[in-house]
């Protein structure tokens, strides 16, 4: 599964939520002492993948060429590759990470930077399954409906 949207729209929540206790987690921010966070990041999904194991990608994946390389290996091990999108304007993303704190914090700047390079997912690219996850803030759920690209 392929999470995709800015920073602080939920994504990280949404996982421990739905899948912590079924799939890997595999997330950039959990490797920011890597000296190179995208091949950790491509080890830890093969070894997730070659042991037959279900596995989250949490990061913002926010074009087509960054999904590219997840969506082939996974096609590579006969995985089923679901996205889920979080569409969000800036102005909620802002305001959500301003409530967080430490590292969880992002600079402003990283969500305004996202948002220009952000594609919206398209099923041409591979994916079996498009979902939009929208977070219901009232309530803070989670709603989940089809997309469609």
């Amino acid at each position: 599964m392929i999470l995709i949207g800015l920073p602080a729209v939920g994504k990280t929540s949404f996982y421990r939520e739905r899948f912590a206790g079924t799939h890997d987690h595999v997330s950039k921010d959990r490797l920011r002492h890597s000296r190179r966070p995208s091949r950790r990041q491509e080890q830890l999904l093969l070894e997730s993948l070659s042991s037959g194991r279900s596995v989250v990608v949490d990061n913002t994946n926010a074009t087509a060429q960054v999904r590219a390389p997840l969506i082939a290996l996974a096609r590579a091990h006969g995985a089923e590759v679901v996205g889920y999108y979080f569409p969000t304007e800036p102005a909620d993303a802002l305001r959500r990470n301003r409530a967080r704190e430490g590292r969880e914090r992002v600079p402003d700047v990283a969500i305004f930077a996202i948002r220009k390079q952000l594609q919206p997912p398209k099923a041409a690219e591979g994916f079996d399954r498009l979902f939009t996850v929208r977070l219901d803030e009232p309530t803070r759920a989670f709603v989940v409906e089809p997309y469609s690209s």
